[in-house]
């Protein structure tokens, strides 16, 4: 899978912004239309407080998420899903049963930082 062809350039990767951001809430979303969990989560000073849902209740449950730092995509536009307005989307693996383990730093680091 390392065709030339599907290859990003370097100005592509550059665009995307992904930075370090600490949950501050998570409730559940009954409307989506798989399980999931409606985020808030924390990007220090620059880029705020941002809102996003993500599919992750095999592996998570709300309390072991407030306070967890993630990996998110913050310059994605945003996307109406059902009345909720998601903001960034969050980065995640998918294992072979559609388990999502969400990406986040080794250490604690300060929310707003870019990932890159």
């Amino acid at each position: 899978m390392d065709s030339a062809e599907n290859n990003l350039k370097w100005e592509e990767f550059e665009r995307v912004d992904i930075r370090v951001g600490t949950i501050i809430k998570a409730k559940d979303f009954p409307e989506a239309r798989k399980p999931a969990y409606q985020l808030t989560i924390d990007f220090g000073g620059e880029i705020g407080i941002r809102k996003s849902s993500a599919q992750i209740t095999k592996r998570y449950s709300k309390e072991d998420l407030v306070g967890k730092q993630i990996v998110a995509v913050v310059n994605f536009p945003h996307k109406q899903i059902g009345k909720f307005m998601s903001q960034c989307l969050v980065l995640g693996s998918v294992g072979l049963e559609n388990d999502i383990v969400l990406l986040s730093p080794g250490f604690e680091v300060k929310n707003g930082l870019r990932v890159g």
